[in-house]
């Protein structure tokens, strides 16, 4: 298949109501034995993204190794108010999350997990905190995006 027919495809899937990733603002927070190349989330149209109560949300996280690690683990907390709120995902293992593990030294990754948003959380501005850590319980990455749940 030809790269013009497959970006064909994928514009006409956008165009039919398929929700396409869009690259999120974001800061990183303390990513010490990793480096993340970019942040999706789909769908996210517009930022800070709007999160609706009640549907799941795909994050994909690429990032860049520094350090042998057999395992990576997902902290996931909604900042409120300077508060940090734990936010529950689906996998926590990111060994399940589109990572084959053990992950490598000097090699690029993407982190694949779901967001879910309870019909029970308020309507509010927050920060979500996403981290992946390693073996030694350092962040492979930390990084920090705006959202806005409705």
């Amino acid at each position: 298949m030809s790269m013009d027919v497959r970006a064909g495809i994928i514009v006409l899937f956008c165009l039919m109501g398929f929700t396409c990733a869009e690259p999120v603002k974001f800061l990183d927070c303390g990513s010490t034995t990793g480096k993340v190349v970019t942040v999706d989330i789909a769908p996210c149209p517009i930022q800070p993204c709007e999160l609706h109560r009640g549907v799941s949300y795909g994050v994909n996280v690429t990032f860049n190794s520094d350090v042998l690690s057999q395992t990576s683990t997902a902290l996931v907390h909604g900042i409120i108010a300077g508060v940090p709120v734990p936010f529950p995902i689906p996998i926590e293992d990111g060994c399940k999350s589109g990572i084959v593990c053990p992950i490598q030294q000097q090699h690029k990754y993407n982190y694949v997990n779901l967001l879910p948003v309870k019909t029970q959380y308020p309507s509010i501005k927050l920060v979500v905190e996403w981290e992946l850590r390693d073996d030694n319980n350092k962040d492979l990455f930390c990084i920090r995006f705006p959202v806005k749940i409705v």
